[in-house]
């Protein structure tokens, strides 16, 4: 690892664990339409008692939050962040999308809910950091 990156060790885990949660869901939602006969390239009925419409969703919204993840951490990681902040604030959205995973996928939808701000609090907390610290 280049040295200027030991700093943000954490937030480069952070990046590979929330790939390897995209991939998770991806798999859930696979096998779980493949037991359910689903033909591919058909919508899913929106219906939230139905866990392959829950499982897509769940992967959806990960999906739609991972790239300004990404581009967040890259952005704070090249204008010299304050580690600490960066690092725990990338574990706070990983954690926040864990729980809003697995509350989605047990249909709890208030604990999904609050998962789903905390995990956007950590983005803006990100951007925030990032701003404050290219304009220093």
């Amino acid at each position: 690892m280049q040295h200027w990156l030991i700093p943000y060790a954490p937030t480069i885990w952070a990046m590979g664990a929330i790939g390897g949660l995209l991939l998770v869901q991806l798999l859930v939602l696979d096998l779980t339409a493949l037991r359910a006969r689903h033909r591919p390239g058909t919508p899913i009925d929106p219906d939230h008692s139905n866990f392959l419409f829950r499982a897509a969703r769940a992967h959806a919204n990960t999906n739609e939050s991972i790239a300004g993840f990404i581009l967040l951490a890259f952005f704070c990681v090249l204008s010299a962040a304050p580690a600490g902040w960066v690092n725990a604030l990338s574990w706070v959205y990983v954690l926040a999308r864990i729980s809003h995973m697995l509350c989605y996928y047990v249909g709890v939808h208030l604990l999904r809910s609050l998962s789903f701000a905390v995990g956007l609090t950590a983005l803006f907390g990100m951007l925030v950091v990032g701003v404050l610290a290219y304009s220093a």
